[in-house]
């Protein structure tokens, strides 16, 4: 049953869920089986594998909570066929929650007093409603009880009309009503706690939006403003429309004496007990709406942003900006080993410029740096100005791009820069990671807590364990997209290779220090605690340039070597032609074999024989190398520079709901909105554009005292 809800949901074929969901309860990795279990699974993408992983965590938990609901219900003697089946055939925790609300035990409420006074039968016999004839006031003083505070008629009428709120609140479908003509008809409104004072939430001062229609980004907008004690949010209700529909749930004979009494209970239990309860689930859906865009939006731009393409065998100086503690300079070689640090201080307090220029031109010339790297934090642009000019003054033959610094001080004081390196102060750690970001993005980014690399919109609002599982999802299926060089990787990559736990990605380390380069993925299983299942799980994600059989430097897991091995056979090669540089001519052999007919043959899967023949035609190849590389540039750009109409190249930086933010060269990104995207609609900005694109812009506004840029991509 479980297998079939999802594949009606996903979209898929029940078979595919159902071994998708044994391989995941086997323990094995979402990226070893989307790359080579795809048989089994009919060729699911990993994201298609994580829904369902999601699914069943939530139906598994679903069941359980229904079998713990059933069983505290029928502790009390209370549970019917009825409410049973109810509760089983509830496809949501929220619909058992609301069916399992009147059994529940509750504190101390208005209707406990009243029920602890005696008024239960009362409050039973109004509900009943059978009573055409006979005074209010001489039936509801039968139960009048000094001794209970029951002192008048309306005292005995006022308890019994709180046991009917909360009745009538306890009501599993008055709820699924209100909740429903809430969401469908209800207004999210905002006001100014201080209008006069400025606030980024200007434009939440006085709003009002249909809660069916608001977008994800302001949801987490207004809750950042409510937050910041800048605004007020609340739902405006379609009250007389939900009241009448309880009525008309509550009210069986019009004849009753009772109606009155009945329509004052129904008004109380909305506004008393169901209104706010509501307005609470309300907005916590539409702040789930919200946190579930952002996460889509972070973990889409983080993947972009991680599978940069590496700029390699290239020596790089790095340079962290700042004013008043100077700009930190680090020179890596082109395998990220440190050669030199030092700090300048070109800008305000000190504005020693010239000094600044004569320390990066000696650092450059001593060894024989080929780009420049400059983090786009604090004075960025001041420095980028600098790097500009002492590039022409001295008449060098370097380039320099801007880089992001997200995370880089978070880094800096972490443990892994610290146990990296020991010797320096944090500032100077930081522009390290910022030099080695454009040889290798992937290698320095895994070190920096995913969360903290600012890639998205309103990523600080959403739940910190939410944000943190999808994001580590993210960053496990770009480095095993990738691959990790088992001779080079640091224990931040390694724990992220499948199946590979951070305790023993430092054991493979010590190993390598100790032992020497690995020369094969077998040796793996030396490692303490990395049994054969974990092997399984990583061994297709690990390369070995160097190592002793060619297959180890390709996707190709070693369950498969004997099939790859036959396939090479089938062409008239071996596995160690693999090693050779020139490998044009086996490529064109390999692209002429017939996959489905070389599967029947081996008695292998086709998407198993299609991936080994791709992997064998490019042995090493590293998918980033696809992807477009950095801009690089000599000279800056002022914003006083800029003018409507000019075309320039730009990077983006950040994708988010409502448009792109495009690096040109100046102080501030400048915003592309969504309506500047391209020449047709546009759903959203990341069907056009994602983090690390190059792309070519018109400005079309600038505003020099609000320093923003606006831009358009269309027409160009």
């Amino acid at each position: 049953m479980e297998n079939k809800t999802i594949a009606m949901e996903l979209g898929l074929k029940e078979s595919q869920v159902a071994s998708t969901v044994k391989l995941l309860d086997e323990e094995n990795t979402v990226p070893f089986i989307a790359r080579y279990r795809k048989e089994a699974t009919g060729e699911l993408d990993e994201n298609q594998i994580r829904a369902i992983e999601e699914r069943v965590k939530y139906l598994r938990n679903l069941a359980a909570r229904k079998e713990e609901v059933l069983r505290l219900i029928d502790e009390q003697g209370k549970l019917s066929e009825e409410l049973k089946e109810a509760i089983i055939k509830s496809v949501k925790l929220r619909e058992v929650e609301d069916l399992y609300r009147p059994y529940k035990q509750k504190r101390r409420t208005r209707a406990t007093v009243a029920r602890e006074r005696g008024l239960e039968p009362l409050a039973l016999r109004i509900m009943a409603q059978q009573d055409e004839a006979g005074s209010i006031e001489e039936l509801a003083a039968q139960y009048i009880n000094p001794e209970k505070e029951l002192h008048t008629p309306a005292d005995v009428i006022g308890g019994a009309m709180d046991i009917i709120a909360e009745t009538v609140s306890d009501d599993a479908e008055v709820r699924k009503m209100a909740r429903r003509l809430t969401f469908n008809e209800g207004m999210l409104v905002t006001r100014a706690v201080d209008p006069k004072k400025r606030s980024p939430f200007e434009m939440y001062y006085d709003y009002k939006e249909p809660v069916s229609k608001i977008p994800p980004h302001r949801i987490l907008a207004v809750n950042r403003g409510e937050k910041e004690n800048m605004i007020a949010a609340g739902i405006e209700a379609p009250v007389d429309k939900i009241i009448s529909a309880i009525l008309r749930r509550m009210i069986t004979y019009d004849k009753s004496i009772w109606q009155q009494v009945l329509v004052q209970a129904a008004e109380d239990a909305y506004k008393r007990l169901i209104a706010p309860s509501i307005e609470r689930e309300v907005r916590n859906e539409l702040t789930d709406k919200g946190e579930q865009q952002a996460i889509v939006i972070f973990s889409a731009n983080l993947r972009s942003l991680l599978l940069q393409p590496p700029v390699s065998g290239k020596t790089v100086l790095g340079v962290d900006p700042g004013y008043r503690t100077g700009c930190k300079l680090a020179v890596v070689d082109e395998t990220g080993k440190v050669l030199e640090v030092g700090v300048m201080y070109p800008h305000q307090p000190q504005n020693k410029a010239a000094e600044a220029k004569k320390i990066m031109a000696g650092m450059i010339r001593n060894h024989a740096v080929e780009l420049i790297t400059v983090g786009n934090g604090t004075a960025s642009r001041e420095t980028e100005s600098l790097v500009a000019e002492m590039i022409k003054e001295e008449g060098l033959t370097v380039s320099y791009t801007i880089v992001s610094e997200a995370g880089a001080s978070v880094y800096s004081a972490s443990k892994v820069a610290g146990e990296e390196f020991p010797e320096y102060d944090l500032s100077l750690r930081s522009a390290v990671s910022i030099a080695r970001r454009l040889q290798d993005p992937l290698a320095e980014l895994v070190k920096i807590e995913p969360k903290a690399i600012g890639v998205g919109q309103y990523q600080h609002d959403v739940t910190p364990k939410r944000l943190e599982e999808s994001l580590h999802g993210v960053v496990e299926s770009c480095v095993n997209t990738v691959g990790v060089d088992l001779n080079t990787a640091s224990p931040s990559l390694l724990r992220y290779v499948a199946g590979i736990k951070p305790a023993v990605a430092k054991s493979i380390v010590s190993f390598r220090d100790k032992h020497g380069k690995f020369k094969s993925r077998g040796q793996l299983m030396g490692i303490p605690r990395l049994g054969e299942q974990t092997f399984i799980q990583c061994a297709g994600f690990i390369r070995l340039p160097d190592g002793e059989n060619p297959l180890e430097n390709t996707p190709v897991h070693p369950e498969s070597y004997d099939i790859a091995g036959k396939i090479l056979a089938r062409v008239g090669a071996t596995i160690q032609e693999l090693g050779r540089s020139n490998l044009g001519e086996l490529r064109l052999k390999l692209a002429a074999l017939d996959i489905v007919e070389t599967a029947k043959e081996l008695g292998a899967g086709i998407p198993t024989v299609r991936d080994i023949i791709d992997a064998l035609q490019k042995p090493g190849r590293d998918p980033r190398e696809e992807m477009p590389k950095p801009v690089f540039r000599t000279d800056v750009t002022s914003l006083e520079n800029l003018k409507p109409g000019m075309t320039l190249q730009g990077v983006v930086r950040n994708v988010v709901d409502f448009g792109a933010f495009v690096d040109i060269g100046v102080k501030h990104d400048g915003l592309v909105h969504i309506s500047e995207l391209a020449d047709k609609f546009v759903k959203h900005p990341m069907e056009v554009v994602s983090v690390g694109d190059n792309v070519k812009v018109r400005i079309i506004n600038v505003d020099l005292t609000r320093e923003r840029v606006a831009l358009s991509m269309k027409n160009i």
